[in-house]
């Protein structure tokens, strides 16, 4: 074996961990691969000798080009965007789909790892290097002195940034249900409420505060436009709207908790995550954009709809 297939091999046994740092960074599955590459692009030009401790140097590496992507992205959205000025509101990061059937007590430690769309939301809010620092450093323990040369901040400016993180974090996605099966309760009770029309058992099954934030792209026009809808009456109001979608509606793992694909003909059209709390519906979040509903990497798909 020459040394650059050795360094390949070695490389891909940390593929996994720098994906996920990047997916939890960046909210993309197809921006996340590309971060991942140019890691190992960047690991190409860098002599092996110098690296100690390659997982941290991926590690780190991977952030950083992560956080350039971020800075590029708060760099867009103080540009003008005229009608789609509020596209950046209604955004609903990438979801990762597994079959309902897929989770057993053997997997329930990877399930326990996955980031919800909810947070996911809420680190899109964050600023680059507060997202950097809390990611890092909470989910992935990478300790603040490797972090600060990033951010280029000293170690307790570092640190500061990640509390500020965690504070809003902590603010803004309380305490869901963990368990699967009161969660597909709740969902079951949802789809039947919708497919029968009834009102009142909408509004019993939304938190009186529920969020829903529907991500449609920039190409789909009339009723399915991307939208942010606040309140029980306004969310049921929605959910009857579009009943008929909810009849060839199926339950699947979205980011590890119980969520609801609408694919028929086996062609997925949306996909939509929920926070539940209580036994109540406290944030929906869908993504109906078709572009990226297509770019979803095939393993990650739900089967198709029969």
């Amino acid at each position: 074996m020459t040394g650059s297939e050795e360094l390949a091999g070695r490389f891909e046994e940390h593929r996994g961990r720098l994906k996920a740092v990047a997916y939890r960074m960046l909210g993309s599955l197809a921006e996340a691969e590309d971060a991942v590459q140019e890691t190992w692009l960047k690991l190409g030009r860098t002599d092996p000798d110098d690296i100690q401790n390659l997982g941290g140097w991926l590690t780190t590496v991977t952030g950083r080009v992560c956080l350039d992507l971020l800075r590029s992205r708060a760099a867009r959205r103080e540009e003008p965007m005229g009608d789609t000025h509020d596209t950046w509101d209604t955004f609903v990061p990438d979801p990762v789909l597994r079959p309902l059937s897929h989770i057993d007590p053997a997997e329930e430690v990877l399930q326990a790892d996955s980031v919800g769309l909810a947070l996911l939301v809420v680190l899109e809010n964050l600023a680059p290097d507060e997202r950097l620092a809390f990611v890092l450093h909470d989910m992935f323990a990478v300790p603040f002195d490797d972090i600060a040369p990033i951010v280029e901040r000293g170690p307790a400016a570092t640190r500061q940034l990640a509390s500020r993180a965690r504070r809003r974090v902590r603010g803004a996605t309380p305490a869901a249900e963990p368990d699967l099966g009161r969660q597909k309760e709740v969902l079951d009770a949802f789809l039947a409420a919708s497919r029968g029309g009834d009102f009142e058992a909408l509004l019993a099954l939304l938190h009186p505060d529920v969020v829903l934030r529907a991500d449609s792209g920039e190409l789909v026009r009339g009723a399915a436009v991307s939208k942010l809808v606040q309140g029980a009456k306004a969310v049921a109001e929605q959910a009857l709207m579009f009943a008929r979608f909810a009849r060839s509606a199926e339950l699947v793992l979205v980011n590890g908790s119980v969520g609801v694909v609408n694919a028929p003909g086996g062609r997925l059209q949306s996909v939509m995550g929920v926070t539940i709390v209580d036994g109540r519906i406290t944030g929906m979040y869908i993504l109906a954009d078709p572009e990226r509903l297509e770019r979803l990497e095939r393993g990650e798909a739900p089967p198709a709809h029969r």
